[in-house]
């Protein structure tokens, strides 16, 4: 079957026979539901507040019944948006990553916008790749997990006015607001919440500068001095996650073995109690734990696992809410280059 589209009508081949079709069109909907057209209008674009909930169910049933479909490309040459926003994600598979994206979805659903994902899996040059395909679709703003190694590009993409806001990391130097977690906060926290010690953390690769990761190693040492303890580098690891076996013996070679384990992310989680089980280690008897990010297993563990979680929806809300405004050009009034939340401490056996 073969379609060829026509300013108000369809032509659709069935067989050889060449029928033309009628596109619906907003007068259509209007004239079905008994509405004027501004109406139908409002409503396609969200606008309720002065639409009683009869009209409303009047023009979804027009809708419905007429096959109704707003031309999207009229749209968004009428408003000069695209109603799309581009994503780039550190990692996809990180559980925050995807929780997060969950709830960016939402809310950028409310507004009539869609998304598009893309994941840089860290590396600077897919990065900027990424931005490059991102706004050659003209999408209207982009939220991205920063690698910290694209520096000259925000910049000039700020000069640009294009609308940015960093989720979970930021840039020195940058001027785009970045939305994350408290990670000193969330140390202190971790630190005050073990009851054994020495104590340890481990976190992914330093060898890109990326902000939860150093955070969450100097927010530790910070936490250690405000109690007056000893901070003591070789209970302070980096590494990638197949390096975690051979670092995690290090530790337990140590003289004085650490007595709690803070894993900064749920890679890190994942190798740690992967190790535990092939050591015969008991938690919380011989390792007490704490986790960065209520990964859902951790409840489900022998022992659970306590876990610092991130306030998600907040985080989400407030990152929609900041290019929302970047993209419809409105003052923020209590603009600041860094929106900070708490952790939220999900307390289980491992620390008991």
């Amino acid at each position: 079957m073969l379609c060829y589209i026509i300013p108000r009508r369809v032509s659709i081949f069935i067989g050889r026979r060449l029928i033309l079709v009628k596109k619906t069109t907003i007068a259509d909907v209007a004239q079905y539901a008994n509405v004027s057209n501004s109406t139908v209008s409002q409503y396609l674009n969200k606008r309720y507040e002065y639409m009683s909930v009869e009209t409303r169910k009047k023009i979804e049933e027009a809708i419905e019944a007429l096959q109704y479909r707003p031309n999207l490309m009229a749209r968004s040459l009428k408003q000069k948006s695209t109603f799309t926003i581009g994503i780039i994600v550190a990692n996809i598979i990180h559980d925050f990553s995807t929780k997060i994206i969950n709830a960016l979805e939402a809310e950028f659903d409310k507004e009539g916008f869609h998304m598009i994902v893309c994941n840089s899996a860290d590396n600077p040059k897919k990065e900027k790749k990424h931005i490059e395909t991102l706004l050659e679709k003209q999408v209207d703003g982009l939220i991205v997990f920063p690698t910290g190694e694209n520096k000259n590009l925000y910049v000039r993409l700020h000069q640009q006015a294009i609308p940015i806001v960093f989720i979970d990391r930021f840039i020195e130097g940058v001027d785009i607001p970045a939305v994350l977690l408290d990670n000193f906060s969330a140390m202190s926290t971790a630190v005050e919440t073990f009851r054994k010690h020495p104590l340890a953390i481990i976190t992914t690769s330093l060898a890109l500068p990326i902000t939860p990761r150093v955070e969450r190693l100097e927010g530790f040492r910070q936490a250690l001095q405000n109690k007056n303890m000893l901070v003591d580098e070789r209970y302070i690891k980096n590494g990638e996650p197949v390096e975690m076996e051979e670092i995690f013996d290090q530790l337990f070679a140590l003289e004085q073995p650490p007595k709690g384990i803070i894993a900064a992310n749920d890679r890190i989680f994942q190798e740690l109690m992967i190790y535990i089980k092939k050591r015969n280690l008991r938690v919380p008897n011989d390792l007490q734990v704490i986790a960065v990010d209520d990964v859902p297993y951790a409840n489900f563990l022998t022992p659970s696992i306590t876990t610092l979680k991130q306030p998600i929806l907040p985080m989400a809300q407030k990152s929609a809410s900041l290019l929302f405004a970047k993209i419809k050009k409105e003052q923020i009034t209590d603009e600041q280059k860094l929106y900070r939340f708490k952790p939220i401490v999900i307390h289980r056996d491992s620390t008991n």
